[in-house]
């Protein structure tokens, strides 16, 4: 039960709490929610609140909905995605606590229409921002990241990625996009000269690259993480904390 807020939590960092204490005063001070419909300043005050709440939650669901199904999409197709999800999930939640909010107070809530263009507003921001993360991508791609140590005991002729590292017996299986290369090595050392490529252990024979991840899968009761060549990596009890604290699960 200790586990489950622990992605939830991740995403409460310093910054964003003081934005999320600050910002409600503010913007319940300077706006009504809908011009028809008056609303003292502690219901604007709750009403604020609660759409900041909304829209924090709705972001995270659809982060990891996107990135479970639509990690591979084109980029137009994920913006699709993410309007989709946003209207369906945001949309009706603020409708509902509209309701609630405005019937407490004895007033006519308003309709699903008046409270559409705020869902409207909120995806359209996210997909300007994914926008502009998206822009920058093909000059950090120009940019030749450096290569690992352990490229070098690798066949001359490879330029792929490196998806992960397995023990076997007295050596380790070097996963990557070109095949799999078995090497005399301690797990612990082959993690080593990874750097600098971020990376997680999932168990104590296994290691990731972060950006070989495309997806989490259950299988059994047992959660695996699912990489870009299809492998299913194990996830122990002992990882899973820190993948889930760090957003990978």
């Amino acid at each position: 039960m200790t586990e489950v807020p622990r992605p939830i939590l991740a995403e409460f960092t310093l910054r964003r709490v003081i934005a999320g204490v600050g910002f409600p005063p503010l913007l319940a001070s300077a706006f009504q929610p809908f011009p028809a419909i008056y609303l003292t300043y502690p219901q604007r005050l709750v009403f604020w609140i609660g759409v900041l709440g909304l829209a924090l939650c709705v972001t995270w669901i659809v982060r990891r909905v996107s990135r479970k199904f639509f990690a591979e999409a084109h980029f137009s197709w994920r913006d699709i995605a993410l309007v989709f999800f946003i209207l369906v999930l945001f949309v009706p939640s603020m409708w509902l606590m509209s309701y609630l909010l405005f019937s407490a107070g004895g007033q006519q809530a308003p309709d699903v229409l008046a409270v559409a263009p705020y869902g409207a507003l909120f995806a359209t921001g996210l997909v300007l921002v994914r926008g502009y993360s998206h822009v920058d991508e093909p000059v950090q791609d120009q940019i030749e990241p450096p290569s690992p140590r352990l490229t070098k005991r690798l066949p001359e002729s490879f330029s792929g990625q490196i998806y992960r590292l397995t023990v076997r017996d007295h050596a380790v299986d070097v996963v990557t996009s070109a095949g799999t290369f078995t090497i005399r090595s301690r797990l612990t050392d082959a993690i080593a000269e990874m750097e600098p490529v971020p990376g997680h252990c999932t168990h104590r024979s296994h290691w990731v690259a972060d950006d070989a991840i495309v997806g989490v899968e259950k299988l059994d009761g047992k959660t695996l993480l699912r990489l870009k060549n299809t492998d299913l990596v194990p996830i122990s009890r002992k990882y899973k904390p820190g993948l889930e604290l760090d957003g990978l699960i």
